[in-house]
C-alpha cells in the first residue's frame, strides 16, 4: 500500500512538472477553492453548534461544500435539538433546506455516512411537534424507504433506538397512541432503547391509558426482560481457560505509570479506543452509567487509548465532558499481549487478575451497551466468588 502511495506521488509530481505555469496556477486555485469551501462549511457548522443561527445562515449562503464529517456533525446537532425540543421551527427549516440541496445539488454534501434518512427523521419529528402531522408522516415514510444500513449495523450511537423513538412520536402525534406504545414497548423489551425512549414511553402510556398508573412497574418489567436476555447471551461467552493479565506498565492522563496488577481485589474493565473511532465513543455514555452503578464497590473502569497523544485526548475528553479514567497503552504492548482484534474491544478482569470475558464492538444503543457491560461484570462477580 505504501509503495502504491509513493508511486502515485511520483506520477503526480511528474505530471505537475510537465504542466505550464498557467496550468499549475489554475490547479492551485482549484485546490484553494476546495479548501476555502470546506473552511466556510466548517464555520457554518461551528456557529450552529454555538447556537448562532444567524452566523450559520451567513456562511451557508456562500454555498460551501460539506465534507462527510461536517454533514455528520450538522445532522447530529439537529438530532440533539429536535429530541430535546430546542428551536424546533429552525430545525424544521434547516433540515428541509439541507434535504432540498441534497436533492438538487448533490455535490454540495458528501453523504457517505448516509445521513439523508436521519435528516428526514429529524424533519418529520420537527413537523410533528409543530402540528404538521401529514408532512411528518410523509417524511418518516421517506426515511423508512431509504433503508439506511446503519439502522441494522451498530456503528453510530443509538441510530435504530432514536429512529424507533421518533417514529413512535410521530405515530402518537397522528393519534395512533396504541401503535406508538407497542413500538416503544418492544424497543425497551429488546434494549433498542435509551433513557429518552423511556421518557417518551411514559408520555404515550399516559395518552393510551388515561393516566400513568402502573407505568413504572410496566417499564421495569420490560427492562428486566431485556437485561435477562442479554445476561443469558453473555453466559455463553465465558471461556473456561482464563487469560492472566500481562504485567505491562501503562500511563494515565498525567503521565503517571499504572500497572493493572495493582488493582487485584477489584473487578476491572478495560476498553481499547481512540477519538476517531465512532463505535468507541458511542459506548462512552453507557460506560459512565456502569461506573456510576458500581462506584461504591471494588470496581474500576479504564478506557485505554491507542495511538494518540495525551494533549489530544485530554482536549477531547474535556470538550465532550466525559469523566472516564483514561490510560495509554504505550506501543500497543497490552493490546498485542491480549491478542486484541481492534477498537472498541473490552476485557473484564476479575479480582484475581484473570480474564474470562471480553466484548467486541458497540452494542447499538445506550441501554443495550449498559445491560451488556453490567451483565459482563455481574457474571464475573458470580463466577469469581464460586472459585
Amino acid at each position: 500500500m505504501l509503495s502504491i502511495f509513493f508511486l502515485s506521488l511520483l506520477i503526480s509530481n511528474y505530471a505537475w512538472a510537465q504542466q505550464t505555469p498557467q496550468q499549475n496556477a489554475k490547479e492551485i486555485k482549484s485546490f484553494e477553492k476546495v479548501e476555502e469551501s470546506e473552511y466556510r462549511a466548517q464555520l457554518a457548522v461551528d456557529w450552529l453548534i454555538k447556537g448562532n443561527i444567524k452566523k450559520y445562515k451567513f456562511y451557508k449562503k456562500t454555498n460551501p461544500k460539506f465534507t462527510a464529517l461536517q454533514l455528520f456533525d450538522l445532522s447530529n446537532l439537529l438530532e440533539d435539538w429536535v429530541d430535546n425540543n430546542k428551536s424546533i421551527a429552525e430545525v424544521e427549516n434547516i433540515s428541509k433546506e439541507i434535504l432540498e440541496e441534497m436533492e438538487n445539488n448533490k455535490e454540495m454534501y458528501d453523504d457517505r455516512f448516509d445521513r439523508r434518512p436521519v435528516l428526514y427523521e429529524i424533519n418529520a419529528v420537527a413537523n410533528a411537534k409543530l402540528g404538521n402531522v401529514e408532512v411528518a408522516i410523509d417524511n418518516i415514510e421517506k426515511s423508512n424507504a431509504l433503508q439506511s444500513p446503519y439502522l441494522q449495523f451498530p456503528y453510530f450511537r443509538n441510530t435504530k433506538a432514536n429512529h424507533l423513538s421518533r417514529y413512535a412520536t410521530i405515530l402518537s402525534a397522528a393519534g395512533k397512541h396504541q401503535e406508538a406504545l407497542d413500538t416503544l414497548s418492544n424497543a425497551v423489551r429488546t434494549a433498542v432503547s435509551t433513557p429518552q425512549t423511556v421518557d417518551i414511553l411514559k408520555a404515550v402510556y399516559n395518552k393510551t391509558n388515561g393516566s400513568n398508573k402502573g407505568v413504572n412497574k410496566y417499564i421495569a418489567a420490560l427492562q428486566e426482560e431485556a437485561y435477562q436476555k442479554i445476561y443469558k447471551e453473555v453466559e455463553k461467552e465465558w471461556f473456561n481457560e482464563p487469560k492472566t493479565i500481562p504485567d505491562i506498565v501503562l500511563s494515565d492522563i498525567n503521565g503517571k505509570a499504572v500497572n493493572l496488577s495493582d488493582y487485584n481485589g477489584k473487578i476491572v474493565v478495560i476498553d481499547f479506543w481512540s477519538t476517531v473511532c465512532k463505535p468507541c465513543l458511542a459506548a462512552f455514555p453507557a460506560f459512565e452509567r456502569v461506573a456510576g452503578l458500581y462506584k461504591n464497590e471494588p470496581f474500576q473502569l479504564f478506557v485505554i487509548n491507542l495511538g494518540e497523544d495525551r494533549e489530544t485526548v485530554k482536549l477531547f475528553m474535556d470538550k465532550k465532558g466525559y469523566k472516564l479514567d483514561v490510560l495509554f497503552d504505550n506501543n500497543e504492548a497490552l493490546f498485542k499481549a491480549l491478542n486484541a482484534l481492534g477498537t472498541p474491544q473490552k476485557f473484564i478482569i476479575d479480582a484475581k487478575g484473570n480474564i474470562n470475558l471480553m466484548g467486541i464492538g458497540y452494542a447499538g444503543s445506550d441501554d443495550k451497551e449498559f445491560y451488556k457491560l453490567k451483565a459482563l461484570v455481574e457474571l464475573t462477580k458470580v463466577r469469581s466468588s464460586d472459585n
